[in-house]
Formats: C-alpha cells, structure tokens, sequence
C-alpha cells in the first residue's frame, strides 16, 4: 500500500511540473503576478452599493441598524468612493505605463467625476422608472418596479457603467455589465448610447452592442438585438460604428434582430416581432412579417392553415 502511495505521488508530481512548466511560455494567460487586475467580486459588492445610492429607500444593507438616513448615506458614499477609486487604479495600473503617483491622481480624478455625474445617472433612471410604469399594464406600483423589474435592474448598472467607460476605465464597466447580464439576461454593453424613457418589458435575450445608439422612450422587447452585421474584420473593427441607431419613440418587439452600423430605425417606428432588419427604416414606418402558414395535422397529414376550415374539429392543433 505505501509503494502504491509513492508511485502515485511521484506521478503527481511529474504531472505538476508539467503544468508549472507550461506557465512559462509567456503568454496572457501565463501570466502570475496576483492583484493587478479588479477585482470582480469587489465591483460586484460596489454595484449593490451604487443601487442602494441611486434607489435609498429600497435597498438597505442589514448589517447596521440605520437611525439617520442620511448620516447613513454618507458614511455609504465614502465607502464606495474608497473601494471605487482603489478598483479604478488597479485597473488603471494594469492597462498603463503611468507612474504610480499618476495612476492614484488620474484614479481619483475620475472617481470624483463619476460621483459628481450620480445626480444625472439619477434623473436619467427616473425617467426609466416612468417609462416602466407608463407601458406595462401590469405593473402595479414603482416600487415593484424598481425592486422586482430585470430591466430597470440592467438599465440602471449599464448607466452606472457607461459613465465610467466614457471616463476611460478600463475593465470595470464591462464587469458590472456583465454582472446585470448574469442576473437578468439583458446583455447591454457599456458603449451603448442610450438616451431618457428607456424602457425594457420582460427582457431575457435582450442585446445591445457597443456602438449603439438609441434616442428617448424607446421600448424593446424580449429577444431583441442590436448587433453588428458582420465581425469577420475582428479587432480591425474597433472603434467603428458596427451597431444600429435607433431614434426616438420607437417600439422593437420580441425577437427582432436590427444589424449594422449604417442601419437607422427613423423615429416613430413600428419594429414588429421576429423581422431581420439590415438597413435604415424610414420615420413612422411599420415592419411586420408577411402573416407565416401554420401547419396543422390530423391522421392523415398536414393542412395548410389558410384550409382549415372555419368549424375545425378538435384534432387541430399547432405543431
């Protein structure tokens, strides 16, 4: 049994020298060095805070009995401008050859925009919230909608985080963006323009690409995107308008998919469910799909729709 023992571990123990070994290839994913990029799970703990200052009075930490709001909402805006700035130059730090002195300067800097931008990131949300409950009938208070909503949820970190990626930051931005994506299924990149009265009904599926503009109370629906058309040039492409625009007043529903960046959705549109759109759409247009045959069978095979008769037996049903 000992012997067995040896031989095992032996072989372990080439197996590891192995591994080690391929870490010295000098590739990304070689790299060792820890705590030089954020971390994720900070930034995680960072996005319940920054809901807890965009919404006070619906989200709480538990941890404390609170006695003053606002004495609590300011030893709460310290904490996260300490943990935020600490993230942003780590981020900073590890995508740069700054200084250290000027990474800390150019972190704090942008942290104290970022927090001088939360009254507009506010105003912004409340215009959202407002769309929400403007357009679905089921909602039956605000407060349901900004504790139990997905989309306002997705709305609200991706606005949080498209500050910070126009203020520069690297990798953070996308981390809370994918965080919301994780946990409601809107997949909303940070880039994304998007203007007040933004609303998003159910919203599983939902993508939104980088280049993406989108204009004032605009509606999407579940299994919408707004992609690129084609993304065979790779990182050739950065930086270039690969996503449509979508101008104001216009409503998307589910399961459209609306490609390109030189396609324009002109306001007022009508985008009905499950189109393929690849080119601009004029102001005040209604797309639909041509009404689709259903097929229907019974013993003896399929019928068109369009033969079904007006008094159909039970055996007809939708396949």
């Amino acid at each position: 049994m000992a012997g067995e023992t040896e031989r095992f571990e032996a072989r372990i123990q080439a197996l590891s020298d192995v591994i080690l070994a391929d870490y010295g290839r000098d590739r990304v994913i070689d790299r060792l060095e820890m705590f030089t990029q954020p971390d994720r799970h900070v930034i995680e703990e960072l996005i319940s805070k920054l809901l807890r200052l965009v919404f006070p009075g619906y989200f709480r930490d538990y941890n404390y009995r609170i006695y003053n709001q606002k004495n609590s909402l300011s030893a709460l805006i310290e904490d996260v401008a300490f943990h935020l700035n600490r993230q942003i130059a780590i981020a900073l730090r590890g995508s740069a050859e700054d200084a250290q002195a000027d990474v800390e300067a150019r972190a704090e800097d942008i942290t104290a925009a970022f927090f001088g931008k939360l009254p507009e990131i506010r105003a912004y949300v409340e215009t959202d919230l407002q769309a929400a409950f403007d357009g679905d009938p089921a909602a039956s208070s605000k407060a349901e909608i900004i504790i139990a909503y997905p989309g306002l949820y997705a709305i609200t970190v991706n606005r949080l985080a498209h500050v910070l990626y126009q203020l520069n930051v690297p990798l953070i931005p996308r981390i809370m963006t994918e965080f919301a994506h994780s946990r409601t299924g809107i997949d909303i990149h940070p880039g994304a323009q998007i203007g007040r009265y933004f609303f998003i009904d159910h919203g599983t599926g939902i993508v939104i690409g980088e280049t993406t503009v989108i204009g004032e109370s605009v509606k999407i629906y579940q299994g919408v995107t707004l992609g690129a058309l084609s993304t065979r040039g790779g990182q050739k492409l950065r930086g270039k308008r690969r996503h449509p625009t979508i101008e104001d007043n216009v409503t998307i529903y589910a399961g459209a998919s609306i490609l390109g960046g030189d396609t324009v959705i002109g306001h007022d549109s009508i985008i009905g469910s499950n189109v393929f759109i690849t080119h601009p759409i004029a102001p005040g247009t209604r797309v639909s799909i041509k009404s689709q045959e259903l097929l229907y069978k019974n013993g003896e095979g399929y019928i068109l729709q369009s033969d079904v008769p007006g008094d159909a037996p039970e055996w007809f049903y939708i396949i």
